[in-house]
Protein backbone atom coordinates (compact mmCIF):
# COMPACT_ATOMS: atom_id res chain seq x y z
CA UNK A 1 0.00 0.00 0.00
CA UNK A 2 1.37 3.36 -1.15
CA UNK A 3 2.80 5.60 2.03
CA UNK A 4 3.05 9.38 2.90
CA UNK A 5 5.25 11.07 5.20
CA UNK A 6 4.14 14.20 6.53
CA UNK A 7 6.44 16.01 8.98
CA UNK A 8 5.71 19.55 11.09
CA UNK A 9 8.02 20.73 13.77
CA UNK A 10 6.90 23.59 16.64
CA UNK A 11 7.29 25.07 19.63
CA UNK A 12 4.46 25.39 22.29
CA UNK A 13 5.21 27.95 25.50
CA UNK A 14 4.24 25.02 27.71
CA UNK A 15 6.65 22.47 29.89
CA UNK A 16 7.36 19.09 28.21
CA UNK A 17 4.99 17.72 30.92
CA UNK A 18 2.19 19.62 30.44
CA UNK A 19 1.85 18.92 26.82
CA UNK A 20 2.51 15.77 26.82
CA UNK A 21 -0.54 14.87 29.64
CA UNK A 22 -2.20 16.85 26.97
CA UNK A 23 -1.56 15.04 24.09
CA UNK A 24 -2.06 11.29 26.13
CA UNK A 25 -5.74 12.06 27.04
CA UNK A 26 -8.02 10.80 24.35
CA UNK A 27 -10.80 13.55 25.09
CA UNK A 28 -8.13 16.22 24.34
CA UNK A 29 -8.20 15.53 20.54
CA UNK A 30 -11.66 16.74 20.16
CA UNK A 31 -10.94 19.73 18.76
CA UNK A 32 -7.39 19.61 18.44
CA UNK A 33 -7.45 17.77 15.50
CA UNK A 34 -10.53 19.35 13.39
CA UNK A 35 -12.04 16.58 12.19
CA UNK A 36 -12.54 14.95 15.41
CA UNK A 37 -16.13 15.51 17.25
CA UNK A 38 -16.44 13.06 20.05
CA UNK A 39 -14.19 10.13 21.59
CA UNK A 40 -15.95 7.17 23.19
CA UNK A 41 -15.03 4.17 24.66
CA UNK A 42 -12.17 4.86 26.11
CA UNK A 43 -9.58 1.89 27.63
CA UNK A 44 -7.17 2.65 29.81
CA UNK A 45 -6.45 -0.93 31.28
CA UNK A 46 -2.83 -1.63 29.78
CA UNK A 47 -0.14 -0.07 30.77
CA UNK A 48 1.35 2.58 28.55
CA UNK A 49 -1.97 2.59 26.37
CA UNK A 50 -4.81 3.58 25.31
CA UNK A 51 -7.49 2.61 23.01
CA UNK A 52 -10.64 4.61 22.15
CA UNK A 53 -12.96 5.37 19.11
CA UNK A 54 -12.68 8.75 17.55
CA UNK A 55 -15.22 10.34 15.47
CA UNK A 56 -13.91 11.99 12.57
CA UNK A 57 -16.41 14.66 10.62
CA UNK A 58 -15.86 14.95 7.17
CA UNK A 59 -18.40 16.98 4.56
CA UNK A 60 -18.34 16.76 1.28
CA UNK A 61 -20.74 18.19 -1.64
CA UNK A 62 -23.03 18.64 1.37
CA UNK A 63 -23.44 15.77 2.83
CA UNK A 64 -21.86 14.85 6.53
CA UNK A 65 -19.97 11.34 7.07
CA UNK A 66 -18.98 10.86 10.82
CA UNK A 67 -16.60 8.39 10.49
CA UNK A 68 -15.38 6.33 13.85
CA UNK A 69 -11.95 5.23 13.86
CA UNK A 70 -10.48 2.73 16.11
CA UNK A 71 -7.37 4.36 17.84
CA UNK A 72 -4.61 3.13 19.91
CA UNK A 73 -2.27 5.55 21.82
CA UNK A 74 1.45 4.36 22.83
CA UNK A 75 3.67 6.24 25.35
CA UNK A 76 7.33 6.17 25.83
CA UNK A 77 9.34 8.48 27.81
CA UNK A 78 8.29 11.80 26.27
CA UNK A 79 6.70 10.04 23.12
CA UNK A 80 3.13 9.42 22.09
CA UNK A 81 2.75 6.90 19.08
CA UNK A 82 -0.44 5.45 18.03
CA UNK A 83 -1.85 3.89 14.65
CA UNK A 84 -5.51 5.06 13.74
CA UNK A 85 -7.57 2.16 11.45
CA UNK A 86 -9.88 4.07 9.30
CA UNK A 87 -12.36 2.35 7.34
CA UNK A 88 -11.72 2.23 3.39
CA UNK A 89 -8.39 1.02 4.45
CA UNK A 90 -6.78 4.25 5.39
CA UNK A 91 -4.08 3.33 7.79
CA UNK A 92 -2.41 6.36 10.06
CA UNK A 93 0.78 6.27 12.11
CA UNK A 94 1.68 9.02 14.52
CA UNK A 95 4.27 10.17 16.66
CA UNK A 96 4.88 13.29 18.69
CA UNK A 97 8.31 13.52 20.01
CA UNK A 98 8.58 16.33 22.43
CA UNK A 99 11.66 18.13 23.90
CA UNK A 100 12.64 20.80 26.20
CA UNK A 101 13.21 24.16 23.85
CA UNK A 102 13.93 26.70 25.65
CA UNK A 103 11.03 27.96 28.56
CA UNK A 104 8.46 25.58 26.57
CA UNK A 105 8.51 22.47 24.35
CA UNK A 106 9.47 21.80 21.14
CA UNK A 107 7.05 19.16 18.96
CA UNK A 108 8.15 16.73 16.26
CA UNK A 109 5.02 15.58 14.65
CA UNK A 110 5.21 13.15 11.81
CA UNK A 111 2.44 11.12 10.29
CA UNK A 112 2.69 7.97 7.68
CA UNK A 113 -0.27 8.03 6.05
CA UNK A 114 -0.96 4.93 3.72
CA UNK A 115 -3.53 4.47 1.96
CA UNK A 116 -4.76 2.73 -1.67
CA UNK A 117 -3.73 5.09 -4.71
CA UNK A 118 -7.18 6.68 -4.89
CA UNK A 119 -7.30 7.87 -1.96
CA UNK A 120 -4.08 8.79 -0.86
CA UNK A 121 -4.16 11.87 -2.17
CA UNK A 122 -7.21 12.78 -0.56
CA UNK A 123 -6.21 10.95 2.99
CA UNK A 124 -2.59 12.50 3.33
CA UNK A 125 -4.50 16.06 2.30
CA UNK A 126 -6.81 15.92 5.11
CA UNK A 127 -4.19 14.59 7.63
CA UNK A 128 -1.92 17.58 6.24
CA UNK A 129 -4.33 20.00 7.02
CA UNK A 130 -5.25 18.85 10.51
CA UNK A 131 -1.21 18.48 11.26
CA UNK A 132 -1.30 22.39 10.49
CA UNK A 133 -4.12 23.24 12.36
CA UNK A 134 -3.39 21.03 15.36
CA UNK A 135 -0.14 22.85 15.95
CA UNK A 136 -1.72 26.09 16.64
CA UNK A 137 -5.00 24.78 18.50
CA UNK A 138 -2.16 22.85 21.24
CA UNK A 139 0.05 26.01 21.30
CA UNK A 140 -3.15 28.28 22.15
CA UNK A 141 -4.31 25.44 24.67
CA UNK A 142 -1.51 25.38 26.53
CA UNK A 143 -0.06 29.16 26.23
CA UNK A 144 -0.47 31.99 25.69
CA UNK A 145 1.53 32.23 22.51
CA UNK A 146 1.33 31.03 19.41
CA UNK A 147 3.08 27.99 17.36
CA UNK A 148 6.12 28.77 15.58
CA UNK A 149 6.54 26.50 12.33
CA UNK A 150 9.94 25.06 11.23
Amino acid sequence: MPTRVLVNTFHVDAAPEKVFAHLTTPESYVGLSPLVVAVRDVDRSEPGVVRYTSVERFRFLGLRYDNPIAVTLLTEGLSVRGQVRSPGGVRLGYRFDLSPEGPGTRVADRLDVSAAWFLLGFAAGQARKVQLARAGILAQRLSEGSARMS
